[in-house]
C-alpha cells in the first residue's frame, strides 16, 4: 500500500485525487481549508488535516502533522483562478490572492513535504497549467494566473536540484469542468485525474523537473 499526500483535497481536482486512490485502496492524506472540506475527506477514508496555504502560519504546521511520514507520492493541487487579461492592471488583493495560494503555498509546502518524498524516493507533483506555458502564450486572458503558474515552474525546476532521491514535476490538468474550470471545460474530471495518475504513477529519474501535460506529453518548452 501506498501513501498518498493531496494538498489542497477539499473539492475539484483534489477530491478525485482522493477519491481515486482510495478506490484502490492506497493510504491517503489529504488537507482542506475548512470544516466541510475535512468532512468530505474523511468520509473518503483519507486522513484529513486543517490546512489553507494561502497562510503561512496554518501551512508552517504541515510537517509537525506529517511527522514520522514517508510519502510515496505527494500532489499540491491548492490554485485560484482569475480571468483578467493585460488590459486591467491587476489590484495588490487579487496579485496576492493568486500568488499566496498558486506560488507561496507551494513554496511553503516543499521543504516540509519534500524530505518525506525523498525518503520514500518518491514522486511530487505540483498542478500547473498549460497558461503557464510560456512558448504557448496565445492571449492575455488570465493573466495573472499565467504569471502565477509560470512561477510555480521555476520553483518546480530550481526545488528539484535540492531533492535529488525525489522526481518533482509540474502537470497540467488540462481544460477540466470543475468550479474553475466551468462548465463548458472539454474534459470530465475523472478522465483528468486518471490521466494525471498514471502519468505519475509512471515517472522517472529521466523526468525530473519536466513541465508535462495530464497525459506524459512533455511541453518542449517553459
Amino acid at each position: 500500500m501506498s501513501t498518498v499526500l493531496v494538498i489542497g483535497a477539499s473539492r475539484g481536482i483534489g477530491l478525485e485525487l482522493v477519491r481515486q486512490y482510495r478506490e484502490v485502496w492506497d493510504r491517503v492524506i489529504a488537507t482542506a481549508r475548512d470544516a466541510a472540506g475535512i468532512r468530505r475527506l474523511e468520509k473518503l477514508g483519507a486522513r484529513a488535516l486543517k490546512i489553507d496555504v494561502a497562510d503561512p502560519a496554518s501551512i508552517s504546521g504541515l510537517a509537525w502533522q506529517l511527522e514520522g511520514e514517508k510519502i510515496d507520492t505527494a500532489f499540491y493541487v491548492a490554485g485560484v483562478y482569475s480571468t483578467a487579461g493585460a488590459t486591467t492592471p491587476p489590484t495588490q488583493e487579487e496579485f496576492d490572492r493568486l500568488m499566496r495560494t498558486n506560488v507561496l503555498g507551494a513554496m511553503q509546502a516543499i521543504p516540509q513535504v519534500a524530505p518525506l518524498v525523498e525518503a520514500a524516493k518518491g514522486k511530487f507533483a505540483f498542478l500547473s497549467s498549460e497558461m503557464g506555458h510560456i512558448a504557448g502564450v496565445d492571449s492575455s486572458l488570465g493573466w495573472t494566473y499565467r504569471v502565477s503558474k509560470a512561477a510555480l515552474n521555476m520553483a518546480v525546476v530550481a526545488a528539484q536540484n535540492d531533492y535529488p532521491q525525489a522526481t518533482f514535476v509540474a502537470i497540467s490538468p488540462g481544460w477540466v469542468k470543475t468550479d474553475m474550470g466551468g462548465p463548458d471545460a472539454p474534459m470530465e474530471l475523472g478522465r483528468s485525474v486518471y490521466a494525471m495518475r498514471q502519468t505519475v504513477d509512471g515517472l522517472t529519474r529521466r523526468h525530473k523537473g519536466a513541465f508535462l501535460n495530464y497525459d506524459g506529453r512533455r511541453f518542449k518548452a517553459w
